[in-house]
C-alpha cells in the first residue's frame, strides 16, 4: 500500500472498508502488471557440440513456465547401449560436460525432467553424428548474385523448433545513394536444412538496410509464425501469387521509388503464401505520384531518403497479444502503426504521427533502431523509439529532445535503481555525445559531451552497454569516436581509459558477464588489462560478417540447448549457413531467453536497419538476483 497515504481518523468500520478498497486497487495493479503474454512453445532444445579432446558438451532449456528448481537426468546411447552419465539429478545447470565419448561414433543424448522426486516417462533427445562439426550446416539456394545477408527466426509448424528466415540480398544502396537494386528477396530453412520457401519483393521495393525490415513473429495466437513486410506491384509469394500490377515499373532514373501503391503484407510462415494485405501506412503522400516539392515540405528532402526511411518491431500492447508495428521516418517526421492479425485480416489499432498537432516535439527523435519493452510496469509494451518513448495506447510517453542516433540499449542497466534504464548517443556533435536516462520518465541521469576533432562530419556512430566488469555494479558504457573516450560505469564514471569493440555482445562463457560480438568473433574483456582475449572466431570456419562496416553475423539469439547464445553466420560464399553454440560449461542456471518477452522482442526486431544486441528486461550480469519466472503463456503446447 501507498506509505504516503494521509493520516485521518477512521471508524473501524470505514478502516475497514478503506483497507478493502485499497487492498482490491492493489491487487487491481498486480494483476494489470502481471499480464501474460502469449509466448511460442518450445521443445527442451537439447543440443550436442564438440568440445575438444574427444569431449561433448550437452545442454538443454528451463522453459519459462517450470519452477527454476527442476532437475534433470541425462542418458547417451551409442552403438545400441544407453547409459546414465550423472550420478546424482542435475539440478545446477542445464548442461553437462560428456568427457568419454566415442567421437567415431553416433551418440544419442537424451534429456528427463524429474518433477516430485519421478523422472518422466517423456523425454527430449539430440542425435550427434559421428565426428561432427562443432556447428550446425544448412546448406542455402542462394540466387545468382546475392548472399545471405540478416536473419530472424520463428516456429513456423508449432512443433516448438525454430525455423530461419534469410534475406538474400543483391545489389543494394543506403538511401543517400542513387542507384539501381536488385528485388530483395526471403528464404526459409529448418534447421535440418529443409527449404520452405522463397518470397520475391519485385523491382518496386528499393533494396537497403533502412527499406526492408521483416518481422517474424506468431502474430495471430495460433502457434504458428507469420512474416510480415512491406510490399509492392510485383511482390510474389512462394505460390507465385502477385501483389498488384507486375507490369508497373516505378523506379526513377536514379533509382529511386517515389511513386507508385505501398503495401502491408503478412505472409503464412509456413507456406510464404499471402495472408493479408492492406495499404502501408503512413504513404509517402495523399496522391500516388507526389511531386519532389511535396515529398521535401512533409519529409525535409525529396528524392527518397528521409521519406524512406522504416523501423519495424513487434509488441504487446494489451499485455496478451503481440502487435506488428511498422514506422516511416525519423530524422523529421516519424509515423508509427500498429496493427493486430484478426481472422486473417490485418485490422489498424492506432497510428502515431508526429505531425498531429501537440506532438511536434516527437520529430526527428528516431534512430535507426528501436525497442521494445514495458517500461512503466504496467504490463503492456512501450516502443522505445530513439530519444522519445510511444506508450502502448499510441500516445507519446515522452521525447527528451536530443535527436537522431545509431545506437540504442534498454534493459535494468543500473540495477541499484528501480526500473529499466536506457543508453543511447547522439549522431550530432552535441552535449549529449553519449547519455544515460530512465526509460520510463525519459529523465537523462548523465551525458558526455561529443568533440568534433579535424575532418569528423558527425558525432559518435556506435554506442554499446554491457556488463564487462564486475568491480562494478551494473552495465558499463562506451562510444566510439566523437572525442568521447574511456569506459563508463553506469553513473558515468570512467573506469579505463581503453574499450573494448563498439559493436555487439553476447553470452557465450560461463560467468554471467557478457562477451564481446565483433562480427563473428567473441572475445572476452580482460578488463585487468584492458585488453581482449579471443574465445571463438568464425573466419576458423571461413564465415563472415555482414553489413560492412556495421559488421554483425546473420543473428545471434538464444536458439536452443541452456540460456547462453547462438550465432547464425554466413560462409564466404554464401552457399551455407553455420549455426556456432558454445561448448564451455556454466554453473548459471537460467530460463531460455527466449520465454524473456523483452528478450523474444528483440531478436524479432534485430534485423531492422543497424542491429543491436538484444538485451532482457531484467538485470542478468554479475551478483545478479535469480529472475522471476516470466509471466507468460504458451500458447500451443503439445
Amino acid at each position: 500500500m501507498n506509505k504516503n497515504l494521509p493520516s485521518v481518523s477512521h471508524s473501524p468500520v470505514t478502516i475497514h472498508h478503506s483497507r478493502f478498497c485499497l487492498l482490491l486497487v492493489a491487487c487491481f495493479v498486480m494483476l494489470s502488471a502481471q499480464a501474460q503474454y502469449q509466448m511460442e512453445f518450445l521443445t527442451r532444445g537439447v543440443y550436442a557440440v564438440p568440445a575438444g579432446n574427444g569431449n561433448v558438451f550437452v545442454s538443454w532449456r528451463l522453459l519459462g513456465t517450470e519452477d527454476n528448481n527442476l532437475a534433470f537426468n541425462l542418458y547417451k546411447k551409442v552403438n545400441g547401449k544407453t547409459s546414465k552419465l550423472n550420478k546424482t539429478p542435475l539440478l545446477k545447470a542445464t548442461g553437462f560436460m560428456d568427457e568419454a565419448v566415442d567421437t567415431n561414433a553416433v551418440n544419442v543424448y537424451t534429456v528427463k525432467a524429474i518433477i516430485n522426486k519421478k523422472e518422466q516417462a517423456k523425454g527430449e533427445s539430440f542425435t550427434l553424428a559421428a565426428n561432427a562439426k562443432p556447428y550446425l550446416s544448412i546448406p542455402l539456394r542462394t540466387p545468382t548474385g546475392y548472399s545471405a545477408n540478416d536473419a530472424s527466426v520463428g516456429d513456423m509448424d508449432g512443433d516448438g523448433v525454430y525455423e530461419i528466415v534469410i534475406h538474400m540480398t543483391g545489389r543494394a544502396r543506403d538511401n543517400s545513394q542513387a542507384g539501381m537494386t536488385d528485388p530483395p528477396i526471403f528464404q526459409c530453412y529448418k534447421l535440418d536444412g529443409t527449404f520452405l520457401w522463397e518470397i520475391n519483393l519485385g523491382k518496386n521495393i528499393r533494396e537497403g538496410a533502412h527499406y526492408t525490415q521483416f518481422m517474424v513473429y506468431d502474430l495471430d495466437g495460433d502457434g504458428k509464425a507469420e512474416i510480415a513486410m512491406k510490399t509492392a506491384d510485383g511482390t510474389v509469394d512462394a505460390k507465385g501469387t502477385v501483389i498488384g500490377d507486375s507490369t508497373k515499373d516505378y523506379r526513377n532514373e536514379r533509382g529511386y521509388i517515389l511513386s507508385g501503391p505501398e503495401y502491408l503484407t503478412v505472409f503464412n510462415g509456413l507456406t510464404g503464401t499471402i495472408i493479408s494485405t492492406v495499404d502501408y501506412d503512413p504513404p509517402r503522400y495523399p496522391t500516388l505520384n507526389p511531386t519532389t516539392d511535396e515529398l521535401k515540405k512533409i519529409w525535409g528532402d525529396g528524392y527518397g531518403n528521409r521519406m524512406d526511411r522504416f523501423l519495424a518491431c513487434i509488441a504487446y500492447l494489451d499485455g496478451k497479444h503481440p502487435s506488428l508495428v511498422m514506422c516511416r521516418g525519423y530524422y523529421t517526421r516519424t509515423v508509427i502503426a500498429a496493427w493486430d492479425l484478426k481472422n486473417g485480416k490485418l485490422v489498424k489499432r492506432w497510428t502515431f504521427d508526429s505531425s498531429t498537432p501537440g506532438n511536434e516535439k516527437y520529430a526527428g527523435q528516431g534512430n535507426h533502431n528501436l525497442s521494445v519493452t514495458d517500461v512503466d510496469a504496467d504490463g503492456k509494451d512501450e516502443i522505445v523509439y530513439g530519444q522519445m518513448t510511444i506508450d502502448d495506447n499510441g500516445q507519446g510517453l515522452y521525447t527528451t529532445g536530443i535527436g537522431h542516433a545509431d545506437a540504442l540499449h534498454v534493459g535494468d542497466l543500473d540495477p541499484n535503481r528501480p526500473g529499466l534504464e536506457v543508453f543511447s548517443i547522439q549522431e550530432r556533435f552535441g552535449d549529449a555525445g553519449a547519455n544515460f536516462r530512465d526509460a520510463k520518465t525519459g529523465e537523462v541521469i548523465w551525458k558526455k559531451a561529443s568533440v568534433k576533432a579535424g575532418d569528423d562530419g558527425e558525432g559518435p556512430g556506435r554506442g554499446l552497454a554491457l556488463d564487462i566488469d564486475p568491480r562494478y555494479p551494473g552495465y558499463e558504457c562506451w562510444v566510439a569516436g566523437a572525442g568521447i573516450r574511456g569506459l563508463f560505469d553506469n553513473k558515468g564514471n570512467v573506469i579505463a581509459d581503453k574499450t573494448p569493440p563498439c559493436n555487439m555482445g553476447i553470452y557465450w562463457d560461463g560467468d554471467a558477464l557478457s562477451e564481446i560480438l565483433n562480427g563473428v568473433y567473441i572475445g572476452k574483456w580482460d578488463y585487468m588489462n584492458s585488453k581482449m582475449d579471443k574465445l571463438f572466431d568464425g573466419r576458423d570456419f571461413n564465415c563472415i560478417s555482414n553489413n560492412g562496416t556495421k559488421a554483425n553475423p546473420c543473428l545471434s539469439a538464444d536458439l536452443f540447448g541452456d540460456w547462453r547464445e547462438e550465432i547464425i553466420a554466413r560462409t564466404a560464399d554464401s552457399k551455407e549457413l553455420r549455426i556456432f553454440s558454445t561448448a564451455i560449461p556454466t554453473e548459471i542456471k537460467l530460463y531460455t531467453l527466449m520465454h524473456n518477452p523483452q528478450y523474444r522482442l528483440s531478436i524479432a526486431w534485430q534485423n531492422v536497419a543497424y542491429n543491436q544486441p538484444p538485451h532482457v528486461s531484467y538485470y542478468l550480469g554479475d551478483g545478479m538476483k535469480t529472475p522471476a519466472k516470466p509471466t507468460i503463456v504458451i500458447t500451443n503446447k503439445k
